[in-house]
């Protein structure tokens, strides 16, 4: 595994991390406040890492989206629509 790809690693398993730490939270019942900047902490950590996903990988997807025609370039844009969809 190249150094990027062991960085974004090390980001989901900080994420996983955060989200065990979450349901401890919940099962303890703590404070809504503390939970919500929990969530939003961890839904920033996932965004940052969507995007250093593709950008590791830009190269290589848009290959592919282009080998497949204008499928894949759909499929491609349908992905990237969906994972900016999220905020």
């Amino acid at each position: 595994m190249d150094a990027e790809r062991k960085k974004i690693h090390n980001r989901l398993r900080r994420i996983e991390g955060q989200i065990r730490g979450l349901q401890r939270m919940v099962e303890r019942q703590e404070p809504c406040v503390d939970i919500l900047t929990q969530l939003a902490a961890v839904t920033s950590a996932v965004k940052k890492t969507g995007v250093a996903v593709f950008r590791v990988n830009m190269k290589r997807c848009l290959h592919e989206a282009k080998a497949k025609g204008r499928k894949g370039e759909a499929e491609l844009e349908a992905a990237l629509t969906r994972y900016i969809d999220l905020s």
